[in-house]
C-alpha cells in the first residue's frame, strides 16, 4: 500500500530569516556534557545491560 508524504512548509522572507538567525545564535551556545560521575554510572548500567541473561542461571 502507498502512503503519501506530506512536504514540509518553506520559509520565505521576515520568517526565513527569523529561523536563520535563531538557528545561528544556537550553534554559538555551549552544548551540554555530562559529568563523569553520570558517564560511569551509565557505562555500569550499559555493561551490565550486556551481561543479563534471562532466565538467571543457578547459582550453587
Amino acid at each position: 500500500m502507498a502512503m503519501t508524504i506530506n512536504t514540509s512548509p518553506e520559509l520565505w522572507g521576515e520568517s526565513a530569516k527569523a529561523f536563520v538567525e535563531e538557528a545561528e545564535r544556537n550553534g554559538r551556545r555551549p552544548t551540554p556534557r555530562l559529568s563523569h560521575k553520570r558517564e560511569a554510572e551509565i557505562a555500569e548500567f550499559l555493561r551490565r545491560s550486556r551481561d543479563f541473561v534471562f532466565p538467571p542461571k543457578d547459582k550453587k
